[in-house]
C-alpha cells in the first residue's frame, strides 16, 4: 500500500501537470489579482480548460464564469485561490465535493499575521480531504513545460523564464520574483518555479523529494527563512543531493532578521549554525548572498570537473594574474600543461612571450587564436577546467568570438567559464553569452568561486559513487 506521504507527492502532479485548473476569484476588474492571473494562463496558452469562478460574473477573459466550482459537470485537477483568507476553508471543502486533488493558495492573512487557528484549520481540510496546497500566503508556481502560470505579477512586469533545468524552490515570494526577472534577462531557463509560501500542507521537504524524481529538474535550487521539520529536511536534503545538486541561500541568519523570517511565513528561522551544519552536512552548496546565488546558478549547466586543475586563457595579462590569485585563494590549483600542449601553444603566441599559465595571448589575440589555444587546452589531461578571460574592448575581438565560446561551452569535455570585466559593450556581449547558457562573469573572484563550488560538488558526488559502487561489490 502507498503511504500517505509518497500518494501526497505523487499528487503534486495535479499542480504542475494539470488538465483543468479552476480560479477562485477571477476578475474583469484590471490589476486585480484575479483579473492578472486569468491573463497570465490564457496569455501564456495554458492548454488545458480553465474554468473562471466568480458569482459577480457571467464570463471572465472570455470563458464562461462559474458560480461554484460545483456547477462544472468535468473533473478539475487543480484550484487556484486568490480570495480573502476567510473564504478560504469553504473554497477547499467545495473542491473536496468535487474532488479536486491540488490547490494553491495565494491569499495572506494565516499564520504569517496572526491567523495561526484559520491556518490550522486549512490543514486539518486538506488533510483529512487529500488535498495537495502549496501556499497560503505565496507567489504561487511556473511551470513552462505545461504552461502552468499562477504568478499573479503581469507578464509586462516580470518576464518568464524559458523552459530549461533548472527549478527554484523559495519561501519568499519576493526574492522568487527578483530570481525569476534575473534568469529571465539572461536567457537561463527553468524547469519548475515554486513560491511556497506558509508551507502549511506541502512544505520544503515535499518539494525536495518530488523534484528529486522530476525528470525535467537537473538543478535544484532553494530559498529558505525556516524550517518546521529539520530532521526531515536535513534528511531529504542529503538524498536528493547526491543526484541533483542542491544551492540553498538562508536567510533570517540574525537578530531582527529571525523575528522578520517569523511574520513573514509564520515559519520559526531558528540557529543559523545549526542550518549551517545541516547544509554541510548534507554537502549542499550555500551561497551567501543574492549575487552569489545567481553565480552559481550558472556554472552548474557545465559538465562537472574530474578534478581541480585550472588553465587560465586570457587576452589581458592583468586580468589572468587576477584569476590566477583567486585560484590559488579558492583552494584550485594552476594546471601544469603537457609538453605537447605548449608546444602547440607556442606556435600561436607571439614570440615575444612564453607559455604560461595563465597563457596570456596579448592584446593583439584574434578570435582564431582563442579558438585554436581553447582546443589545445580542452584536449590536455592535466586541465579540469579552463578560465577564459576576455578583454572584448580590443582591436582584433570581434562578434566571432561568441561563437567560439559558445562552441567551446557546448562542447561538454571540460567546464568553461567567461571573465570579462567592462562597462556598456562589455555587458552586451556578457548578455548574448549569458543567453546561449555560457557561465560569464564580471570579476575573476566571482568566476572562481563559482567553479570551486561545483569543483567542491563534483568530488564529493564522485565520492559517493565510489562508495556506493564498494558497497555493492562487497555485497
Amino acid at each position: 500500500m502507498m503511504k500517505k506521504t509518497d500518494q501526497k507527492i505523487k499528487n503534486l502532479d495535479s499542480i504542475f501537470k494539470p488538465k483543468s485548473i479552476a480560479v477562485f476569484g477571477a476578475s474583469n476588474i484590471p490589476n486585480k489579482l484575479g483579473n492578472v492571473l486569468m491573463k497570465n494562463l490564457t496569455g501564456n496558452k495554458f492548454p488545458g480548460k480553465i474554468y473562471p469562478i466568480n458569482p459577480k460574473y457571467r464570463t471572465v477573459a472570455g470563458l464562461k464564469c462559474y458560480s461554484s466550482v460545483l456547477e462544472i459537470n468535468e473533473k478539475v485537477d487543480c484550484a487556484i485561490i486568490a480570495t480573502p483568507a476567510q473564504t478560504v476553508i469553504r473554497i477547499l471543502k467545495e473542491c473536496a465535493q468535487k474532488k479536486i486533488p491540488g490547490a494553491i493558495v495565494l491569499s495572506g492573512g494565516f499564520g504569517e499575521s496572526g491567523g495561526a487557528d484559520l491556518e490550522r484549520e486549512l490543514k486539518r481540510t486538506a488533510d483529512e480531504n487529500d488535498i495537495v496546497v502549496i501556499g497560503p500566503n505565496c507567489l504561487g508556481i511556473i511551470n513552462p513545460y505545461s504552461r502552468v502560470d499562477s504568478i499573479f505579477l503581469p507578464m509586462y512586469k516580470l518576464e518568464r523564464p524559458k523552459v530549461g533545468a533548472i527549478s527554484f524552490i523559495t519561501q519568499s515570494g519576493a526574492v522568487g520574483t527578483c530570481v525569476i526577472d534575473m534568469v529571465a534577462k539572461y536567457g537561463i531557463g527553468i524547469s519548475k518555479f515554486i513560491s511556497y509560501g506558509n508551507a502549511t500542507v506541502i512544505n520544503e521537504s515535499d518539494l525536495l523529494e518530488y523534484l528529486l524524481h522530476d525528470k525535467e529538474t537537473e538543478q535544484i535550487v532553494f530559498y529558505i527563512e525556516g524550517t518546521k521539520d529539520g530532521k526531515r529536511l536535513l534528511e531529504n536534503m542529503k538524498r536528493v543531493n547526491m543526484e541533483k545538486p542542491i544551492i540553498v541561500l538562508k536567510a533570517g541568519k540574525y537578530g531582527g532578521a529571525l523575528k522578520a523570517a517569523k511574520s513573514h511565513t509564520g515559519n520559526l528561522a531558528g540557529n543559523y549554525l545549526a542550518y549551517k551544519a545541516a547544509f554541510r552536512q548534507a554537502k549542499v552548496i550555500e551561497a551567501e548572498s543574492l549575487e552569489e546565488l545567481f553565480d552559481f546558478v550558472k556554472i552548474f549547466n557545465q559538465t562537472l570537473p574530474n578534478g581541480k586543475r585550472m588553465m587560465i586563457i586570457t587576452n589581458g595579462g592583468g586580468l589572468g594574474v587576477l584569476t590566477a590569485d583567486a585560484i590559488e585563494e579558492n583552494g584550485l590549483e594552476l594546471a601544469e600543461i603537457t609538453k605537447e600542449s605548449s608546444v602547440k601553444l607556442k606556435e600561436i603566441i607571439p614570440e615575444y612571450t612564453s607559455v604560461g599559465n595563465p597563457l596570456d595571448m596579448t592584446a593583439d589575440a584574434s578570435v582564431d587564436d582563442y579558438k585554436k589555444s581553447i582546443e589545445i587546452v580542452l584536449n590536455d589531461p592535466n586541465v579540469d577546467g579552463i578560465f577564459i578571460d576576455v578583454l572584448f574592448q580590443t582591436p582584433n575581438m570581434n562578434e566571432g568570438i561568441i561563437d567560439i565560446l559558445n562552441s567551446a561551452s557546448e562542447d561538454r569535455r571540460k567546464p568553461i567559464v567567461v571573465t570579462a570585466v567592462g562597462g556598456t559593450f562589455t555587458e552586451g556581449y556578457r548578455k548574448i553569452l549569458e543567453s546561449s547558457g555560457v557561465p560569464t562573469y564580471g570579476a575573476p573572484l566571482a568566476a572562481v568561486k563559482a567553479m570551486k563550488k561545483m569543483v567542491d560538488y563534483s568530488l564529493k558526488s564522485k565520492c559517493k559513487k565510489c562508495i556506493v559502487r564498494k558497497n555493492k561489490k562487497n555485497g
